[in-house]
């Protein structure tokens, strides 16, 4: 069995910080393409493009995604208060 490692580097911001995502390929996974940021979220997929894709926009968030995190952050604010 092969066990072949390849790499890709994202960077960009999310959550107004400055974030990195590190793309990986293992070949002794079911599930072989992956991604991990440095903000601690992991994902995993079978094919290349999904992978691609949603590092990109992990790290370069629509505004869309942006007035989520936004309101996310505000509720839990106000939560925790």
């Amino acid at each position: 069995m092969t066990n072949e490692v390849w790499v890709g580097t994202y960077h960009g911001r999310h959550d107004f910080t400055q974030a990195t995502v590190t793309a990986t390929r293992d070949d002794t996974h079911r599930e072989p393409y992956a991604w991990t940021c440095t903000c601690g979220d992991f994902q995993r997929f079978s094919t290349q493009y999904g992978m691609d894709r949603s590092a990109w926009r992990h790290t370069h968030p629509t505004r869309v995604d942006q007035l989520r995190q936004w309101a996310a952050r505000l509720f839990q604010t106000r939560n925790t208060s």
